[in-house]
């Protein structure tokens, strides 16, 4: 089952009403959803949010319902590795949404079977710069692991003949977005990558910044992959969105062709774009990162097939137009 690389994206991109709606979702087996971009702060047109903490907000569910009423699949794909597809199960379930783990495609995952895909030898260990959800998904994918949170409490005394001392048996590096990253870290790091030979540069995704809290967007999973690229002077392989190493596994489990999957999301420069190159439709929901200002601005060249205000938008629009 191939995908449809290249695939050129309309010159302009249509709002939905009830009609492209209706179309729309006659046309998709599938629809894939940005976890955070989307959930966050899209799913709902005055508040805003999925979730606030460990509240639901009104309405959610009944908008996934209303989804697989219609026999649609639906898929969770999130560049966020600081979970691992087991804790957002959890995090789902202990919403009361009902979304398995199956459903879940997160960055810490691609990552950890880019490294099964590679057939990583089992004797080499993988360094994480980032936090539990890889080196949970690379624990369970069979990988020996260092680094992580733990290694976020190590400090670093300069001075004279201080000689820094790291596994020679590292064979790949994961980095992803780490708020306990610190200078141990990107030394540990910096030495696999420089002087082990062979060793691998992952990254789960280049996303510059993200929206970690409600009220404000705070450094993303690319500021850390920039400070190892930095200092190694070499460039990652991504996993995560927009590369379309992730849609190898949807293909694989699915069985569904890409053009009858739809990318939904609010980022044009990663789930959109991670759409588009994989030949699915698009549909960019607009009460997120991207605006319509954004959308409509002449130096933006990534163009969804359809947007919308909201999600709940969307389904309630594929609803009111009759069959």
């Amino acid at each position: 089952m191939s995908m449809a690389n290249g695939t050129k994206p309309p010159s302009s991109p249509q709002p939905l009403t009830p009609e492209t709606a209706r179309s729309l979702v006659d046309s998709v087996e599938a629809f894939l959803f940005d976890c955070d971009g989307l959930f966050i702060f899209s799913l709902l047109k005055k508040l805003r949010v999925i979730w606030k903490g460990d509240k639901l907000i009104e309405g959610v569910p009944l908008a996934l319902q209303a989804l697989r009423s219609l026999g649609k699949k639906l898929v969770f794909v999130t560049n966020n590795s600081r979970k691992s597809r087991k804790q957002y199960a959890k995090k789902f379930a202990s919403l009361g949404l009902d979304v398995s783990e199956e459903e879940i495609f997160s960055s810490s995952f691609a990552a950890a079977m880019f490294l099964k895909q590679r057939n990583f030898p089992k004797e080499k260990k993988v360094y994480a710069v980032g936090e539990e959800g890889i080196l949970e998904e690379l624990t369970l994918a069979g990988f020996s692991c260092l680094g992580g949170p733990e290694d976020g409490k190590k400090e670093i005394e300069l001075k004279n003949n201080f000689w820094f001392e790291h596994d020679k048996s590292v064979g790949a590096v994961v980095v992803g977005l780490d708020q306990y990253i610190n200078y141990y870290k990107l030394q540990y790091a910096t030495l696999c990558i420089r002087e082990n030979p062979g060793c691998l540069f992952i990254a789960t995704n280049r996303d510059a910044v993200g929206h970690m809290t409600d009220l404000q967007e705070w450094p993303g999973a690319g500021c850390m992959v920039g400070a190892v690229a930095g200092s190694t002077g070499k460039e990652p392989t991504v996993v995560g969105k927009p590369s379309t190493f992730l849609m190898d596994f949807l293909l694989e489990r699915f069985q569904i062709e890409t053009s009858r999957m739809c990318m939904v999301g609010d980022r044009l420069d990663t789930d959109i774009l991670f759409g588009q190159n994989a030949g699915c439709k698009t549909l960019l929901v607009l009460s997120g990162v991207t605006s319509l200002s954004d959308l409509q601005h002449p130096t933006n060249e990534i163009h969804p097939d359809y947007y919308a205000s909201n999600v709940v938008d969307f389904v309630e629009l594929s609803r009111t137009c009759p069959l």
